[in-house]
């Protein structure tokens, strides 16, 4: 009789495989995309870079730069077919579930979807990355009975994707926040959607297909949901003198609270730092110091009662609220960004696939027979 089998729950600390795409450096808690800690890349590097970074192994050079910028510009436009799509769709539907299909949309319109050529996959996820601000901006307007705008091919992919949902121009410092949080977010390893894009590509689905699931897995409130959970969060207590009272009352109730801790990092979320400082930055210019105080009060209550540091979900969640998106649009920014990351590990996958397929351990009932129809 052999011993049963140690059982995982959640892969908690399973390795499945290796990447070359990111890590978390355990001797500086510091999160690293090709070697590179993400937050020097938020302070000092272009999201456009990093998206080449992620998908090339390497930074660009000058003449990369223009060609590659270039060619995300040239492919911002919303296809008037997936608009009409949006456009069935309910204003009672999550955004996360409008992007979801606008991407299957997208799949099924490209006639190279299946193409196993891994340029002709680089080329799909850069087009895809190009189109998303579009749909997220556009479904956005709708829900506020607002018009489309078009994009700018004057404006870089932060900067378009805030003039595309509010038709205005936004300030340097709007444009600095919003890019450093698409940094910020776009990889994390095997992260619960990478892993899901990932499973979905060993099959040797589409790289559509992989997208797809991912945004599925990213919807839920453990994972990318939690940015819209944080804002909820703050707008239920309300004000920074309620901070302690409401998360003793939570607590109490064993009520998860949304944007604190995290499967990887032991010593605070690397990210968060970076996050924060941009936050505090947006919210002075704001006069939101309200906003700052309740933040502050509700984590340092999280620390004295749990010693439970926040995670990137909790400073981003109110600086998307400051930028002017409503709270349902959180996700998909979290999808524009990570977008990038999930299909170089798509990519990656590709190039030396196996089949993902765990083994369970089964604890149903014995082997019986099946009764005659009485």
């Amino acid at each position: 009789m052999t011993d049963a089998p140690e059982i995982q729950k959640g892969l908690a600390g399973v390795v499945v495989d290796t990447t070359a795409v990111s890590k978390v450096d355990p001797a500086t808690n510091s999160l690293l995309y090709r070697g590179y800690p993400v937050q020097d890349l938020a302070e000092q590097r272009s999201f456009e870079d990093v998206a080449h970074l992620l998908w090339h192994g390497e930074l660009p050079t000058p003449a990369q730069r223009e060609a590659f910028t270039a060619a995300e510009r040239a492919a911002r436009a919303l296809d008037d077919g997936v608009r009409q799509v949006v456009d069935l769709l309910p204003l009672t539907a999550h955004p996360m579930d409008v992007l979801r299909t606008a991407v299957s949309v997208i799949g099924a319109a490209d006639p190279r979807a299946e193409d196993p050529d891994p340029e002709q996959a680089l080329a799909a996820a850069q087009r895809l990355w190009a189109q998303l601000p579009a749909i997220i901006a556009y479904d956005q307007r709708r829900r506020r009975g607002q018009d489309l705008v078009p994009p700018r091919e004057d404006l870089g992919f932060a900067a378009n994707l805030l003039w595309m949902t509010h038709g205005a121009e936004p300030t340097a410092l709007e444009t600095e926040v919003f890019d450093a949080s698409m940094t910020l977010y776009a990889e994390h390893s095997f992260n619960a959607s990478t892993f899901t894009s990932r499973v979905v590509t060993s099959t040797l689905s589409d790289l559509y297909s992989a997208v797809v699931a991912g945004i599925g897995a990213l919807k839920g409130p453990l994972h990318g949901g939690a940015n819209e959970a944080v804002m909820v969060m703050f707008e239920e207590i309300g004000t920074a003198d309620r901070a302690a009272a409401w998360l003793d009352e939570a607590l109490a109730s064993r009520r998860k609270i949304m944007g604190f801790g995290h499967r990887v990092y032991k010593n605070g979320d690397s990210r968060v730092p970076a996050m924060k400082a941009a936050l505090d930055r947006l919210a002075a210019e704001r006069g939101r110091e309200d906003l700052l105080a309740l933040y502050d009060a509700l984590a340092g209550a999280m620390d004295d009662a749990k010693t439970i540091k926040p995670n990137l979900d909790y400073p981003s969640g109110p600086a998307y609220h400051l930028l002017g998106f409503d709270t349902a649009t959180f996700t998909p920014l979290f999808v524009a960004s990570r977008v990038t990351g999930w299909t170089a590990h798509v990519l990656e996958q590709r190039a030396a696939n196996a089949l993902i397929r765990p083994l369970s351990e089964y604890v149903g009932p014995t082997r019986r027979e099946v009764p005659p129809v009485g």
